[in-house]
């Protein structure tokens, strides 16, 4: 069998020291499987993500010694591949049109709870689009803002409430989707969901490599490729890089850049080698130990 996956950034600021983990867990399951490895710029959120972010991550990936078949893919680039699955679900009567604000989506959760303690409840879209009259969606559709929801009662009732997806070592796993979720945002369209499923399809990916916090995403992307006809990846999902603190890196938090590592004078086969020995998974240096992180990655030829 032939293998393939992808990296699939989003731009949306400089990547750090844990996106590059990621990045080299999936070059490194590409390189032991003799896989494609595909680079995919995940861009569709116009409202966060930047040209310039796009174009530096293509750089440190580059710095870092990632090598990807073919050309980078850019999400924004593929607007008219999503609105057809918006439509053919449409069409399904699989989603239909949500006017509600989060506010309005947070009191309605409050006003139905039953339960003693408030402070517990997740907030999960209660449904009070779910059954508007035909004609007021459409009315209201052409004066106000809204969002497409996923039906779960039909989608479930169309693919069978067995629906699960597939990890590395074999197992299954139930799609565990309880609320009516967005797939198509006010904003910016399309969701995040809907993309990547659509491009994982397109692009040929046989395994989808990503870090555990999109775990709890897998069983929509099941959904949606069961209810489309799309093929079925094998989903990995690697532990996250954390901080001193225990939490895990991100671009909000002050995780080290790529690009002030490079510039500090880090070497690109130190860090690599270095990542790939870390166990358990934690950056042991704070952002202000410059001395530290010279003393064991730095360039010393």
């Amino acid at each position: 069998m032939h293998y393939r996956t992808r990296f699939a950034p989003s731009p949306t600021g400089l990547l750090h020291v844990g996106n590059a983990y990621s990045a080299l867990f999936c070059a490194r399951w590409a390189e032991q499987h003799d896989a494609e490895l595909i680079l995919r710029i995940e861009d569709i959120d116009h409202t966060r993500c930047r040209p310039a972010y796009a174009d530096a991550l293509i750089e440190d990936m580059h710095w870092l010694g990632l090598k990807w078949q073919g050309s980078v893919q850019y999400q924004s680039q593929r607007s008219q591949a999503y609105m057809q699955a918006i439509v053919t679900l449409r069409d399904m009567k699989m989603i239909y049109p949500c006017f509600c604000t989060r506010k309005e989506i947070k009191e309605e959760v409050l006003r139905m709870a039953s339960a003693p303690h408030l402070e517990d409840l997740s907030v999960e879209y209660p449904g009070i689009c779910k059954n508007r009259d035909v004609d007021e969606q459409i009315q209201r559709m052409q004066n106000e803002s809204f969002a497409w929801r996923l039906d779960i009662d039909k989608a479930l009732a169309a693919v069978g409430s067995g629906l699960s997806w597939q990890d590395e070592a074999g197992v299954r796993h139930a799609h565990d989707i309880h609320h009516d979720i967005i797939i198509g945002r006010k904003d910016i369209s399309f969701s995040y969901h809907l993309a990547v499923v659509i491009d994982d399809a397109a692009q040929g990916i046989t395994d989808v490599i990503r870090g555990d916090d999109l775990r709890e995403s897998t069983g929509i992307h099941r959904m949606l490729q069961s209810l489309l006809g799309l093929p079925e990846p094998v989903y990995h999902h690697h532990p996250l890089l954390c901080g001193l603190d225990g939490e895990r890196l991100a671009k909000r938090n002050g995780g080290l850049s790529l690009q002030y590592l490079r510039q500090m004078g880090v070497d690109a086969g130190k860090l690599r080698d270095f990542l790939f020995q870390l166990d358990p998974q934690v950056w042991p240096f704070a952002v202000d130990q410059t001395t530290e992180i010279l003393d064991v990655l730095g360039n010393t030829s």
